[in-house]
């Protein structure tokens, strides 16, 4: 049978390792370099052209694919 400073630890125990964590945490994000408004503004910028300009490629490879098939098999080539 536990002893009442037993029950005590089993359940303060937990609370205090939670507690160090979030300490943890917080040190943590203080090392993070977090970036400012223009760069993120910047990274966006980039990551939008990005992902239009993979989105025609993948656009015209289909298409011409397309086209390609159709061709082959005589349904609707033009």
């Amino acid at each position: 049978m536990r002893t009442i400073e037993e029950n005590v630890r089993a359940i303060t125990e937990p609370v205090r390792r939670f507690w160090d964590f979030l300490q943890d945490v917080r040190v943590e994000l203080s090392k993070v370099h977090w970036p400012s408004r223009k760069e993120t503004q910047a990274t966006t910028r980039v990551v939008v052209i990005v992902v239009f300009a993979v989105a025609a490629y993948l656009g015209a490879v289909d298409w011409v694919l397309s086209r390609f098939v159709q061709l082959l098999l005589g349904t609707g080539g033009g």
